[in-house]
């Protein structure tokens, strides 16, 4: 599987049970991409902001992300980091619990679906586990989530069964042909 370029920028409206929206900006580095994203809604009557600066190395791995999120609650801040031996950690401090993540999930963003599609560039038929550090809005908690991702045959785009068995989520993503998640049911449709 191939992907075409990404575009300089991408946008998704949240549906379901947010009412809001996401904005990303990419950007080639040296070794990698840098995304810089914003998201905001509404969701059970409270109202939420994030920004995210996420680095990726040249094979879609996670290298860090600067995460800031702004409630009524107050304001956070969280720097995630995964060196080349696989340690991650959480504002400097080792999180063991995380070891084996390539990726981070940000819960405010239907971009960060993107970055095991786009490393794994899977055949059909195929599953891959990807396990992530998943962030938590707005308070912006850290937990492990395992995560699979099955490549269904497809005649009409790109498309995965989607696994996440500690929210009960099992649902089918349609990507682009750029790797960007096109639809994520209940949660994000791509714009335009």
């Amino acid at each position: 599987m191939t992907f075409t370029p990404l575009p300089e920028s991408a946008a998704w409206r949240h549906v379901g049970a947010q009412d809001g929206f996401e904005t990303v900006f990419f950007r080639a580095a040296a070794s990698g991409y840098v995304v810089d994203g914003h998201t905001a809604a509404v969701e059970a009557g409270e109202i939420w902001a994030v920004h995210f600066t996420l680095e990726v190395d040249e094979h879609w791995v996670t290298r860090q992300c600067h995460v800031h999120s702004w409630s009524a609650t107050g304001e956070r801040e969280l720097l995630l980091s995964h060196d080349p031996a696989g340690r991650w950690r959480i504002d400097g401090v080792l999180a063991p619990a995380l070891d084996g993540c390539l990726d981070v999930d940000l819960e405010s963003s239907a971009c960060t679906n993107m970055l095991p599609v786009r490393r794994a560039a899977l055949p059909e038929l195929q599953t891959m586990s990807a396990p992530a550090a998943y962030v938590r809005v707005p308070d912006l908690a850290v937990e492990r989530l395992e995560q699979t991702y099955l490549r269904l045959a497809s005649d009409d785009g790109i498309r995965f069964e989607y696994r996440a068995a500690r929210f009960e989520v099992l649902c089918e993503l349609q990507f682009a042909d750029d790797g960007l998640v096109r639809e994520y049911p209940d949660i994000a449709i791509r714009i335009p």
